[in-house]
């Protein structure tokens, strides 16, 4: 599978956009594993485009749309369109799924409380869970195409979102249904791969577009589906479309109005691609670091050293948030000093979401009780370039250039739990007490022979003109931040003379 950049998002989520790029060919893993194995650090690097899989241009563009009803932001809607782009006729298949994810096996929670997930029509599934309560997700059929003249219709497909214990641990599966079964199903022809009862905590809804030759070179599939707490007989195809093009309108009138300055069609684009990126990358995020040290009821527990290892510094944190994150695609972890960079362009669209994020970061489950701020999920007590005042303020600029609103509040918010972050720096990073700091991991673009984050292996310390730098620059940001904030509240001119000395 290869994924080309989002195309389009409203920045309330009411209309999404992505494409997929996927070869009509068996994707190449084996040769691009063993290929680049072969070749050493002189070699280029051995890329899709190299295995020949999109020759020819025998491949599918699948645009994949979702967006909400106009009174229910719940209601939402998608559209799968996939077009072949080669010159052949092709088969192909559309699954879209719905699952749970599995926390009822770590032993937190009453097994009577499990969520559900059941064939309730021949195009309906209704799920269930204790606190979404229900939801329908409903299926049209696939209008006919190529020399096929009837209409495609999925088949509906249900297991248990539980790991094959057997293929993997070579031990007992708790029950005959396991997450691996729709490959079981479609790929390896295993009839008994999944649940004839037609329930279970994953689905999937198969349509296979494979009658005749498939679909012709030039034409198109289209799936229509909605998730919907109405239980409802049908989807009315003509008004999802007619959804989801109001939707389509209203985020190219917001996005205009974003760039109003003369500007290209293809700049307009890259903008609108590059913030599409933004609000994909978007995720949830969960990390207790109880849990994390102590293992979950119901499963093996971790090794007695998970407590004496990194982040035992840390056992504060109880994250649960909504994040942006580096990239939700090829680096989907936690790393405080890239959302502080992702929240400057957030800012041009959500300023809400790039607020709320930088105050989060800053958050007495967040920051330590020393001051320090969480660097990244493997190791939270590294340090990373202090960026947290210059994009705060930043946004605070922004909101306020754009919209017409200054949130003083937000500002003075975050430049007080600041003010604990640069006591930090000044006690931890600058030993002897004559502002030249040490820092530690500050940037990729200067990584050095060894762990700067670690004691010398020499002993002594290691003063850094980079952290120095980034010092400095915290020091006017955080001067900036108070000389605003003393224009409204006087209080702050207090922090003008602390700054300036």
């Amino acid at each position: 599978m290869y994924i080309l950049p989002f195309l389009t998002a409203s920045f309330q989520h009411s209309y999404m956009k992505y494409l997929y790029k996927y070869p009509q060919k068996k994707f190449p893993y084996e040769d691009l594993r063993d290929e680049n194995a072969r070749r050493s650090r002189l070699d280029r690097e051995y890329q899709i485009l190299d295995t020949g899989a999109f020759d020819d241009n025998r491949y599918w563009d699948i645009f994949i749309e979702t967006a909400k009803e106009d009174d229910d932001e719940e209601e939402l809607l998608f559209r799968v369109i996939a077009y072949n782009r080669g010159p052949e006729p092709a088969p192909l298949h559309i699954i879209p799924h719905v699952w749970f994810r599995n926390t009822w096996s770590w032993g937190y929670e009453d097994q009577s409380h499990k969520p559900s997930i059941e064939k309730v029509a021949p195009l309906t599934a209704k799920s269930y869970h204790k606190k979404l309560g229900e939801r329908y997700v409903r299926f049209s059929p696939s209008p006919a195409a190529g020399s096929n003249q009837e209409d495609v219709l999925p088949k509906m497909l249900f297991t248990e979102n539980e790991t094959n214990n057997e293929l993997l641990w070579k031990s007992e599966n708790d029950q005959p249904y396991v997450k691996d079964a729709f490959h079981r199903y479609i790929v390896n022809n295993e009839r008994d791969a999944i649940n004839p009862e037609n329930k279970g905590t994953k689905f999937a809804a198969w349509y296979a577009f494979n009658e005749g030759e498939g679909i012709p070179p030039g034409e198109c599939a289209v799936v229509r589906f909605r998730l919907s707490r109405k239980n409802q007989t049908f989807v009315d195809e003509e008004e999802l479309d007619d959804t989801i093009e109001q939707r389509i309108g209203e985020a190219d009138d917001f996005y205009y109005h974003i760039s109003p300055l003369p500007m290209s069609d293809d700049l307009r684009n890259i903008q609108r691609q590059a913030f599409a990126g933004m609000m994909w990358t978007k995720q949830y995020y969960h990390f207790v670091w109880d849990q994390w040290a102590n293992g979950d009821p119901a499963m093996i527990p971790p090794p007695p050293g998970r407590k004496h290892v990194r982040n035992q510094q840390w056992k504060h944190l109880y994250m649960d948030d909504i994040l942006s994150m580096p990239d939700s695609w090829e680096y989907p972890f936690f790393a405080a000093w890239d959302t502080a960079f992702h929240c400057i362009p957030l800012a041009m669209i959500d300023p809400e979401f790039a607020k709320k994020q930088l105050d989060l970061l800053t958050r007495e489950w967040y920051m330590h009780p020393n001051g320090q701020l969480a660097a990244y999920e493997w190791n939270f007590g590294d340090v990373n370039p202090p960026v947290h005042a210059w994009a705060t303020f930043r946004v605070f600029k922004i909101e306020r250039k754009m919209y017409g609103r200054q949130d003083l509040d937000f500002l003075e918010r975050v430049f007080q739990k600041l003010l604990l972050n640069f006591t930090w720096w000044v006690n931890r990073k600058d030993s002897e007490g004559k502002n030249v700091f040490e820092g530690g991991f500050l940037g990729l673009d200067n990584i050095g022979l060894f762990n700067r984050s670690e004691p010398l292996p020499t002993g002594g310390v290691l003063e850094q003109a980079d952290s120095t730098g980034w010092m400095a620059f915290y020091c006017l940001c955080m001067l900036n931040m108070a000389l605003e904030l003393a224009k409204h509240r006087r209080i702050y001119e207090d922090s003008l003379l602390h700054l300036d000395m």
